[in-house]
């Protein structure tokens, strides 16, 4: 594979003309394809899983009560302190307000406080339901506020108006002015690394390049398939901080090779045969692990994981062949200044010298200093941080979790102190009445029969279509939407069927958008382990391929696994258990976001092995050739520490800037991915890893024989290309209980 790379960045390099037309035209027709196919405006924020017993019914009453087929929107009155809703100047005021809203665009229905029984007992708050013909995907841009601007009259009586419901409740979040923050971050920490302002803007530009490519393509298919704000907010974040890294890879690579004095060709053509083989390796991991989310089973989550792997596609693409191209217009001024740090460095490499060990080296070696220690502080330490994911609780966040300052949070917090926290997550119960002696009586018993639920806070009388087959019961929950006594109400009504099929003649569903959440939460939970042990027997295989070793993939599986568990802990902590909220502008506890675990173990997957194979491959690249196994982990550090933290620092930034949007699904996801890397990178790979190669030398490299024939060379180390390194040096293996 070495070889071939070798080719591929060499033509790159010397066809650079070529390759950039041809790049400007990719970019020109998904530009195009975007434009006249897809588009913002045609992203959809449905969170549901069709063929679901909650979607199945929801599609039912969408066909059978054609006025319950779109969302709805509620106006949440309350009174001056000292007044009343009822009282006769507030009550025309609301009346004037409902009578407005009515004409609102698209709206097909008001229902008043009066009517809907949602007068609180102190008559201080009233609450009326605003129903919409279409979903909430399809409100026209204007349609919520022309239904804020029909609240005037109350608000010119002194009444608050908070607007809520279920039309208020997008979970996605598009991207904005925060992607910024984390490239801004990112050129400081490429310029300092590379101290050139010219070297730095060559990652950034490449980035943004496939950045542009992978969101066009992504926004391309709104017009054929459901793609939400969220799944294209994550293909942005992952394809700008894995475009980054993986050009920072290469770059370094063709610096040091010009350094050397390499000629240009030749460096771009080696940077690529080497560095190139660790950005395909971690692409494809990241590919897999992304489009391996199409296995749970629900579509949106499908949709998220394919667009995400289609941008890190990009990001390889244009690793391997733009940049290369790019270089060949740079020539021989990214080379570092003659006298400079860096070029002191790389020739000292070169003439395989001792140079004055860099900070990463110096970290790897107090960590290699006392080995067990090291491996004891580690798990201690991310075994504390991973201990509460014990509890995780996983839902889809509602307006529960908007910010604070939100119309749709007030409008929530409201309802939730005058009428109990059931109000914002009622359930509807569709009875199919069509099989019964009398409808009617069938959907009266059935209701009557909820009323004795323990949890049931009310239960309103059934309504029945025009042919009388299926009636509609809505049920209030004394819990909130996402607690376990809702969730355990939904399993027990679901119990009843066979008994009130016996009893009455018609069978019962349970529906309504707290359904919904609670059956896509149920099968991500389910859905956990197993795709947790896929992706661990999957860095089993790969690296066991790549770098032809036991002890060196069954270590990186369980680095993975303690980074993951370390990442939820912390999450639950803060985001569940309320603890630092200030820090990520978060206001009051909130359940994990149900498809969080997966996408950020997917995501952590392919980035812990990114970081594996660059820090371990080279490592493992002067074991080869001079069989010190404790001198290749302090000399593999001199390599790669400084690109690995600077890779690391760019990707926590480029996360960490998302961590601040409206959206507590985005909030959650950017928070777990930037932490994660952040131990992944620091806590794991650059410390319990050399600590354990430590404790392990000569052993980490043992493969049986057998198994040794039967695996292929992949040669991701480029060792064919590089062969003119010193011969190696044979270290006989110390006593057992020496430590180096």
């Amino acid at each position: 594979m070495a070889t071939l790379l070798y080719r591929l960045g060499r033509a790159g390099f010397r066809r650079r003309k070529l390759v950039l037309a041809i790049w400007l035209a990719v970019l020109a027709a998904v530009i195009a394809a975007m434009s006249l196919f897809g588009g913002v405006a045609k992203l959809d924020n449905d969170f549901s899983i069709p063929g679901s017993e909650s979607q199945q019914a929801l599609d039912t009453m969408g066909r059978e009560f054609p006025g319950t087929a779109g969302t709805g929107a509620q106006l949440v009155f309350t009174a001056p302190p000292g007044q009343k809703v009822t009282e006769p100047r507030l009550a025309a005021a609301i009346d004037a307000t409902l009578a407005e809203a009515a004409k609102a665009p698209q709206v097909v229905g008001v229902t008043s406080p009066q009517r809907a029984g949602t007068v609180s007992a102190d008559q201080r708050v009233a609450v009326a339901e605003v129903s919409y013909a279409v979903d909430e995907d399809d409100l026209h841009a204007g349609s919520l506020d022309a239904l804020d601007d029909a609240a005037a009259p109350a608000r010119a009586a002194d009444l608050d108006v908070d607007l809520g419901g279920q039309a208020f409740g997008g979970g996605g979040a598009e991207p904005g002015a925060q992607d910024l923050i984390g490239v801004a971050v990112a050129v400081v920490v490429l310029a300092i690394t590379f101290g050139s302002l010219l070297a730095a803007g060559m990652p950034l530009l490449t980035a943004l390049a496939g950045v542009v490519a992978g969101v066009a393509g992504v926004l391309a298919l709104t017009g054929v398939a459901d793609i939400s704000s969220t799944a294209l907010t994550l293909a942005l974040m992952i394809g700008l901080a894995v475009g980054i890294d993986y050009a920072l890879f290469i770059l370094t690579r063709h610096r040091a090779q010009l350094a050397r004095g390499d000629d240009p060709e030749h460096a771009a053509g080696t940077a690529v045969g080497t560095a190139g083989g660790a950005v395909v390796f971690a692409g494809l991991t990241v590919i897999i692990a992304m489009a391996g989310l199409s296995v749970v089973g629900i579509p949106f989550l499908t949709v998220m994981g394919l667009a995400a792997a289609f941008a890190v596609l990009v990001a390889v693409a244009v690793a391997l062949t733009l940049l290369p191209a790019i270089l060949g217009l740079a020539g021989r001024r990214l080379a570092p200044k003659p006298g400079s740090r860096a070029a002191r460095r790389e020739e000292a490499v070169a003439a395989d010298e001792k140079v004055a060990a860099n900070a990463g080296e110096r970290w790897v070696r107090l960590a290699t200093a006392r080995p067990w220690l090291t491996v004891l502080v580690v798990l201690g330490a991310l075994g504390a941080l991973a201990w509460p994911a014990r509890d995780l609780a996983l839902a889809l966040p509602d307006n529960g979790s908007a910010p604070a300052h939100s119309s749709q949070r007030a409008a929530y917090d409201t309802v939730d102190r005058a009428f109990g926290p059931g109000f914002n997550g009622p359930l509807v119960v569709l009875a199919d009445t069509g099989g019964a002696d009398s409808p009617k009586a069938a959907a009266d018993s059935i209701a009557q029969d909820l009323r004795g639920f323990d949890d049931v806070a009310v239960v309103t009388p059934p309504s029945l279509n025009k042919d009388g087959t299926y009636a509609v019961i809505q049920v209030v929950p004394k819990s909130a939407p996402d607690a376990q006594a809702t969730e355990d109400l939904v399993t027990t009504i679901r119990d009843r069927e066979h008994s009130v099929r016996e009893e009455t003649g018609a069978t019962i569903r349970v529906t309504g958008q707290t359904a919904v959440a609670i059956d896509v939460s149920a099968q991500l939970s389910s859905a956990l382990v197993p795709f947790g042990a896929v992706v661990v027997g999957l860095s089993l295989l790969l690296l066991l391929v790549v770098f032809r070793s036991v002890v060196v993939p069954v270590k990186a599986a369980l680095g993975f696994l303690l980074s993951v568990a370390a990442t939820f802990g912390a999450t639950v902590t803060v985001f569940q258990n309320g603890h630092l909220q200030s820090l990520v502008g978060a206001d009051g506890a909130t359940p994990i976001a149900s498809f969080l675990p997966v996408v950020v173990m997917a995501v952590l997957f392919g980035l812990a092995m990114d970081y594996e194979v660059f820090l371990v491959s080279r490592i493992h690249e002067t074991y080869t050739h001079t069989r010190r196994p404790l001198h290749a982990v302090h000399t593999g550090a001199r390599h790669s520490a400084r690109v690995v933290t600077a890779a690391a620092l760019i990707m926590v930034s480029v996360f960490a800037a998302f961590v601040h949007s409206e959206s507590m699904i985005l909030k959650q996801i950017a928070f777990a991915l930037a932490l994660g890397v952040l131990i992944d990178a620091f806590v794991v790979r650059m410390t319990l890893v050399p600590a354990v190669l430590a404790l392990t030398r000569h052993a980490a490299w043992w493969l049986p024989g057998r198994l040794g024939r039967w695996l292929p060379d992949l040669d991701i180390e480029g060792a064919r290309l590089t062969a003119g390194l010193p011969a190696p040096r044979e270290e006989p293996a110390p006593a057992p209980a020496a430590h180096g």
